[in-house]
């Protein structure tokens, strides 16, 4: 199957920040996740980096009220782990032939990423309109996810990758954006000494962010 297109809009319109979490310790995952929501954040990406992703990832599906996806998914036994983990989205920083065909087995809709204009068109022969922008900053930034609008006018993207605060309302603003991811709404510092009410302040201020 190609894209859910509906589905992965439906996930990705809930908030416009999607924090990007990497995490090792599944004891505290779940209080950082009741933290983002609480505070406006209920789209969760647990990126597939660490040895304890899957089992903070799992346990984060518990939290009334939290959508919760992988990232970081690289091939067909991550997609399948995750999958198999609860994971109610999927993202990747590419999208490499191999992924794409395990996510046409796959039910649960994959975000894959892009850096160029000539991935992007590779991506729409697979019929993927919902694409993540990665590294954004690094890649070109906002004025770069502008630039393809005009040419790639049947796609949307979710940049993520070094967006700040203070950086994404110039991603925001674009119509073609849907949202952005961040870490910055989960600072490790934050998680280590479980300073919840601080991450919670920091995801409504993210959740705040307006729209175009």
């Amino acid at each position: 199957m190609t894209q859910n297109i509906d589905r992965i809009d439906h996930i990705l319109k809930l908030a416009p920040v999607v924090p990007v979490l990497i995490l090792d310790d599944p004891s505290i995952a779940v209080a950082l996740g009741r933290a983002l929501v609480a505070g406006g954040l209920p789209v969760l990406e647990v990126t597939l980096r660490t040895p304890a992703a899957l089992e903070c990832m799992k346990a984060m599906t518990a939290i009334p009220g939290a959508v919760v996806g992988a990232g970081t998914v690289l091939d067909e036994a991550q997609l399948r782990a995750a999958v198999d983990g609860g994971a109610q989205f999927l993202v990747s920083p590419g999208g490499s032939p191999k992924l794409l065909d395990a996510a046409d087995r796959s039910d649960v809709p994959l975000l894959p990423g892009i850096a160029t204009a000539g991935e992007a068109m590779t991506l729409m022969e697979r019929g993927y309109r919902r694409l993540k922008f990665f590294p954004a900053e690094q890649a070109g930034g906002a004025d770069y996810v502008k630039a393809l609008a005009s040419p790639l006018q049947a796609l949307k993207f979710c940049p993520t990758g070094g967006i700040t605060l203070e950086k994404a309302p110039a991603y925001l603003k674009l119509p073609n954006v849907v949202c952005v991811g961040g870490s910055w709404v989960a600072p490790s510092d934050a998680i280590k000494s479980g300073d919840w009410s601080r991450i919670e302040a920091l995801a409504r201020e993210a959740a705040g962010l307006a729209r175009s």
